[in-house]
């Protein structure tokens, strides 16, 4: 699992008239299928009375995604394949788009509503806040109190966040930190306490 990758920082909205149909664009962070299946029934809620409302998302990032769409009625193959091939485009992770249609009378054909779908998509996207998603490792460190200060400075040059510390008969440090950065943490704590910490992953 990639342990940062770029995100949605928060929802937006686009709007596409397209031969007298609407096409109203909405995306959002979605970081499991439960969170997008909800983003889609709140959209559903927001904008009632359309003909359909499709969508495409990505939950992951890389090599280790899940993908999902929904044609919602529209011909298989001209809402959420075309929306899910753009999404797979964007270089983004966690992201959930969903298309409303409010049909305006006149049929698009399939290259149409594929086109419709897939400038939906483009046109949110183009407005949408981005974010960096950061996976984060927790550990605890037991240390003797003469390895302290190198400790936490150690600590800090390598990236490190002390969130706690507790002084009993060692000094028991909680850490936060990138997992990038964790065989650093490791190494610095190994070095400043010349192999003596005892560390845990939380």
């Amino acid at each position: 699992m990639t342990s940062r990758y770029p995100v949605p920082a928060g929802k937006a909205r686009a709007e596409l008239l397209v031969v007298n149909s609407r096409f109203v664009a909405t995306a959002g962070p979605a970081s499991s299928v439960e969170a997008a299946k909800a983003f889609v029934a709140t959209v559903r809620q927001e904008l009632p009375g359309a003909s359909h409302h499709c969508y495409a998302f990505l939950v992951g990032y890389g090599a280790s995604v899940t993908a999902g769409m929904s044609d919602d009625g529209e011909p298989a193959g001209t809402a959420g394949r075309p929306m899910l091939a753009v999404l797979r485009g964007a270089g983004l992770g966690d992201v959930i788009v969903v298309v409303t249609r409010y049909f305006g009378g006149t049929l698009l054909g399939t290259g149409g509503l594929v086109r419709a779908y897939g400038d939906a998509v483009k046109a949110v996207l183009a407005v949408l806040p981005r974010g960096e998603h950061i996976t984060v490792w927790r550990l605890t460190a037991q240390i003797g109190y003469d390895a302290y200060s190198a400790a936490r400075r150690a600590l800090e040059q390598a990236g490190a966040r002390i969130t706690g510390e507790e002084f009993g008969v060692d000094v028991r440090l909680h850490i936060e930190a990138p997992a990038e950065a964790y065989p650093m943490i490791v190494a610095a704590l190994e070095t400043a306490t010349a192999g003596r910490a005892r560390i845990e992953e939380l």
